[in-house]
């Protein structure tokens, strides 16, 4: 049987989903939790690994095992084992051949900025803070520029080791909630960074440092030097996978 779980964590005090020597990583700590209750060691596939300080609200994670779960039972023993910055929201069997990661049809994140003058205590550990007055709309106009398939090697991470730069984003959009700034983007999949590296550049032109039409050049030039400075993990959240 294979069963696909959503589970949430705040990523603050993990380092990154993937399994690491000697570091507290989402995937040890779940399967940890995973071979407790099934009695037997369980690997634990997710959607797309979060690095260090990233936080997730829908990361989608599946696993296999002989036996056959009852899922109110296994939801209940599973947020018993795993600590309180982990919990599982559902869970349900699915096909043997689907895949977390390849069945994927889309992700979104969001990006979070706490944009006032003082600092927020509760905003701390999620949101970026910009002490500065921000121009919304010009990176409003910025991010919708973003939309449609384009080569993001301007935003892409050095380390990446993705095939190849071309992503579809079918949402790219920047709001405001009193204080705090909210950036949603929706692709196919993303490379390494690509948000954060995103939101770098956005809020350069918040700052009145870039016109929004920058970023079509940007995408144009594929160098990744041009763009903007890489974001804070703790302010990206993996909002939710679509399949």
């Amino acid at each position: 049987m294979q069963y696909l779980l959503t589970i949430e964590y705040d990523g603050t005090d993990f380092s990154g989903w993937q399994i690491q020597p000697n570091a507290r990583t989402v995937q040890a700590t779940l399967e940890a939790a995973l071979s407790v209750f099934l009695g037997h060691p369980a690997r634990a596939t997710a959607a797309g690994r979060t690095d260090a300080g990233v936080h997730a609200a829908g990361q989608a994670v599946c696993f296999r095992t002989p036996r056959e779960l009852s899922p109110e039972i296994a939801l209940r023993a599973l947020n018993a084992l795993t600590p309180d910055d982990l919990g599982i929201r559902t869970m349900h069997a699915v096909a043997d051949d689907f895949d977390a990661r390849r069945s994927a049809r889309s992700r979104t994140y969001r990006y979070y900025l706490w944009n006032r003058r003082s600092r927020s205590p509760f905003w701390r550990r999620y949101a970026w803070h910009i002490s500065r007055p921000l121009a919304i709309e010009s990176m409003a106009t910025a991010a919708t520029l973003l939309r449609g398939e384009h080569d993001f090697s301007s935003f892409r991470a050095a380390g990446c080791d993705a095939a190849h730069p071309t992503r579809r984003v079918s949402r790219s959009e920047v709001r405001r909630q009193g204080d705090l700034v909210c950036y949603e983007i929706e692709a196919t999949a993303f490379l390494r960074h690509m948000v954060r590296n995103i939101v770098g550049t956005l809020v350069e032109v918040g700052r009145g440092r870039r016109a929004p039409e920058e970023v079509v050049t940007l995408l144009a030039m594929r160098d990744r030097t041009k763009a903007g400075a890489t974001a804070p993990a703790h302010g990206l959240c993996l909002w939710r996978v679509d399949y």
